[in-house]
C-alpha cells in the first residue's frame, strides 16, 4: 500500500474512532484529546500497517513524547488514547489484539494536593460576579463549588434534570453515568432565579439549562472562558492570589475539599463527585495542620495524673 493509500486509511480509522468514542459516551474534551494523540501516533508509525503495530512501536512513541517535554500525566493520557483506539479496533475486528494492554502507566505522585479556594475566598469570589449574565454565571459557579459538578456536566445540564419540588439535580456524568445530587435551599433559590432569567434560546426546542449569549447551549470552552475572566478580575483585588492557578475546575476541587473538612466520608464523597474509582477521590483527603490538630484534640485520651517521684 503506498503512502497516499496509507494516509487515506488512517483518516478512515480516525473517523471510525471518533464515532466509537461518541457511541461510548466519552466527553467532547476527551474525544478531542484522544483524536489528537492517535493522529500523532499513526504518523509516528506510518511505516507500518495497523495490523503490524507492536508494543515496541507504542513504547517508542511514548518515549519520544517524554523526550519532547511531556509529563507523566500527558504520557498516561496518550497511553489511554492508544489503548482505547485498539480496544475499538479489536471490538470491530480490524485487529486481533491490543498491543497497548501490557504497557505500564507512569507513576504519578498521589500526594499532590489539588489547588482550591481557601477560607472566605470562595464566598468573596461568588459575590464579585457582576455583569449582564450575573445570575447565570453565579449559578454555574455555585453548582461547581457547592454541588461538585464538572464543566462538561454543566454544559449537558437540561431543565428536566432539575426537580424544583424535590430539590434534586440529575447529573449526566462521565461515561453517561447518572447521579443524584440533593440541593440545599440556598442553591435551589439561586437556580430558580437562573431559570427565570434564562436567555431565550434560538430554538424553542432547546432544553439546555444554561444558554449562551448567542442563544445556544453553553459550551465547555465558554464556561471556562467566563471563569478565567472572572478569576482574572478577582485576582486584581486580591494580590495574594496572583500566583495561584485558579480555573473553573478548581471550584470542583474546592467543593471536594470543603466536604472532607466537614467530615464527609470518602464513599459519600465518591458518589457526590461521580468518581468510578475511590482512588480518584482519595486525592482530596488532604486537610491542613489546623484540621489535623483539631482531630488529634478530639481523640486525646484522659490520662491519669502522675506525681513526680523524687528519690
Amino acid at each position: 500500500m503506498d503512502q497516499i493509500d496509507k494516509s487515506y486509511f488512517d483518516d478512515e480509522l480516525l473517523d471510525f474512532f471518533d464515532i466509537w468514542m461518541k457511541d461510548h459516551g466519552l466527553t467532547e474534551q476527551t474525544q478531542k484529546a484522544y483524536l489528537g494523540d492517535i493522529r500523532q501516533f499513526l504518523k509516528s508509525a506510518s511505516a507500518k500497517q495497523i495490523t503490524e503495530i507492536e508494543s515496541i512501536d507504542i513504547m517508542r512513541f511514548l518515549s519520544t513524547k517524554r523526550q519532547r517535554g511531556a509529563g507523566d500525566s500527558t504520557r498516561n493520557r496518550c497511553l489511554a488514547s492508544i489503548r482505547s483506539f485498539f480496544n475499538a479496533l479489536v471490538e470491530h475486528k480490524y485487529v486481533t489484539n491490543n498491543p497497548a494492554l501490557n504497557i505500564k502507566k507512569s507513576k504519578i505522585d498521589k500526594q499532590q494536593i489539588p489547588s482550591y479556594l481557601e477560607g472566605d475566598y470562595l464566598a468573596l469570589f461568588i459575590e464579585s460576579i457582576q455583569g449582564k449574565y450575573q445570575i447565570r454565571n453565579v449559578s454555574m459557579f455555585l453548582l461547581m463549588s457547592y454541588a461538585g459538578l464538572r464543566v462538561s456536566e454543566l454544559s449537558k445540564l437540561n431543565i428536566s434534570d432539575y426537580n424544583k419540588s424535590n430539590a434534586i439535580l440529575r447529573v449526566n456524568g462521565k461515561g453517561r453515568k447518572w447521579r443524584i445530587i440533593p440541593l440545599p435551599d440556598q442553591l435551589v433559590y439561586i437556580l430558580n432565579l437562573a431559570l427565570d432569567a434564562r436567555i431565550q434560546p434560538k430554538k424553542k426546542s432547546e432544553q439546555a439549562f444554561f444558554i449562551s449569549q448567542f442563544g445556544r447551549r453553553i459550551t465547555v470552552r465558554t464556561i471556562q472562558k467566563i471563569a478565567e475572566s472572572n478569576f482574572s478580575e478577582f485576582k486584581k483585588k486580591h494580590s495574594e492570589l496572583l500566583g495561584k492557578a485558579l480555573s473553573s475546575h478548581k471550584l470542583r476541587h474546592t467543593f471536594a475539599t470543603q466536604q472532607v473538612i466537614a467530615g464527609t466520608d470518602i464513599r459519600t464523597l465518591q458518589e457526590l463527585l461521580g468518581h468510578s474509582s475511590i482512588q480518584t477521590t482519595q486525592i482530596y483527603t488532604h486537610v491542613g495542620d489546623k484540621q489535623k490538630q483539631e482531630a488529634m484534640n478530639r481523640v486525646i485520651p484522659i490520662l491519669p495524673k502522675f506525681q513526680s517521684v523524687s528519690k
